[in-house]
């Protein structure tokens, strides 16, 4: 009998340890809803947390759907850090199938950063979700994952504050490069007319008017109406060039180019870095590609 009890206590051990926390035993797995905060979090987390992404690079993180490898991936996952206001509509199915295991942390939401509103399109008036092209946006966001990651593992709390120091003084370094990029455009060409009017976080924080053809990637992308607008624009105003993004067809861009007898440049990276062999591989390069992109199409000075 005493045999018996031995064995049940031991069972009893086992399913009680299984049923704690993952993370209490083994690294802390965490997922980032698309490639620029998986960047972001992994600046802050380190070698010491496992972070994996859900949208892979190249891929439009609004018109995403969940697929098998993300389901089961999310399954084993303890933290999801998502951008929010809208940005990601397939969220929805994450929050339906989480548990008290998940910790979703909407990370636009939480950042201590003035939100704009969407300028045109489906959702205007709707607090705008691009708030990273802003390098002060990205701090914003690394304060809000190392304050997350420290809280789920607090005896590795000052090593995530360290690397989000060092995070934010590279971001200050790299918002004063692209100013300084940026300074030779003249005045009067400092127009980033694109598909999707994800510049606008960009365009406060270095004097440009920033435009879209639509709102936001997941609404009717390049309707009548809409082409209609923009072509009446461009007959009052003509900007040095137009410019197309890396995950949105240039289709829409490319015939109000040829209407207007504008060129097109680009493509600028909004919503996804590019491959590591790419002009876009990481957040910085991203915003160093774009503010040159920008530099040549719209009459920067150049170097004496």
């Amino acid at each position: 009998m005493s045999k018996w009890f031995t064995w049940v206590w031991a069972l009893l051990f086992v399913a009680l340890i299984s049923a704690a926390p993952a993370y209490a035993n083994t690294t802390l797995r965490v997922i980032a809803s698309f490639s620029v905060m998986e960047e972001l979090v992994k600046r802050v987390a380190g070698d010491t947390v496992s972070v994996n992404v859900i949208v892979p690079r190249g891929e439009d993180v609004h018109r995403w759907e969940l697929t098998p490898p993300n389901v089961l991936a999310l399954e084993e996952t303890h933290i999801v850090f998502y951008n929010g206001l809208g940005l990601e509509p397939w969220i929805r199915h994450v929050e339906a199938m989480s548990d008290d295991q998940l910790t979703l942390v909407e990370v636009a939401k939480k950042a201590d950063y003035t939100p704009l509103t969407i300028s045109t399109g489906q959702y205007k008036g709707e607090p705008d979700p691009h708030m990273w092209m802003d390098p002060e946006g990205a701090a914003a966001y690394i304060d809000v994952i190392a304050e997350t990651l420290a809280e789920h593992l607090p005896e590795q709390a000052d090593a995530f504050y360290a690397r989000a120091d060092e995070a934010r003084r590279a971001l200050n370094n790299l918002n004063q490069a692209v100013k300084e990029r940026l300074e030779g455009i003249p005045q009067t060409n400092r127009t980033l007319l694109t598909s999707e009017a994800g510049f606008g976080y960009f365009a406060r924080a270095y004097a440009f008017d920033a435009q879209g053809v639509w709102g936001v990637n997941h609404e009717t992308q390049g309707s009548a109406q809409a082409m209609a607008k923009i072509s009446e624009q461009l007959a009052e105003k003509r900007p040095p060039a137009l410019f197309f993004e890396s995950t949105t067809p240039s289709i829409h861009m490319d015939a109000l180019s040829r209407e207007a007898s504008l060129p097109l440049a680009g493509p600028l990276y909004v919503d996804s870095l590019s491959g590591e062999d790419g002009p876009a591989a990481n957040y910085a390069d991203m915003l160093r590609h774009n503010a040159e992109v920008m530099h040549t199409a719209l009459g920067g000075a150049t170097a004496e």
